[in-house]
């Protein structure tokens, strides 16, 4: 078990280099591609089957049923009990802290681009 939290935390830790060397854009397609290489074949979407099977090609093979599972409720938005291709990409944010506090500022800064207002500066709140 501890092989897998520690091949998780590095993966984690790797989402931000990941988003830096390839863009959001990019980093998008990576996940998607991570998300087929997860995915049922048949059904087009993680299932705890397909999750179980495939693990060990990202090096998580040592994780036990219940963390498997708990890993799809934790991204199961709309509680079909799988993931689709957008709750595993938000999983993947999630999970990275130092992703999510950049995605924030890119974010920011997309809005105050678009709308062309400085309604967003914190420093004049």
């Amino acid at each position: 078990m501890a092989g897998g939290v520690r091949v998780a935390d590095d993966f984690q830790d790797m989402l931000p280099t990941m988003a830096d060397k390839l863009g959001g854009d990019g980093l998008i397609k990576e996940l998607c591609n991570g998300f087929r290489l997860l995915m049922d074949k048949d059904k087009e979407v993680i299932t705890f089957e397909s999750l179980k099977k495939n693990s060990a090609l990202l090096g998580l093979q040592d994780l036990r049923d219940d963390e498997l599972m708990s890993m799809l409720r934790e991204g199961d938005v709309n509680g079909d009990g799988v993931l689709d291709e957008m709750e595993f990409c938000v999983l993947m944010f999630r999970l990275s802290p130092e992703l999510m506090q950049e995605s924030e500022v890119w974010l920011e800064e997309a809005l105050q681009q678009e709308l062309g207002s400085s309604c967003f500066d914190k420093t004049k709140n």
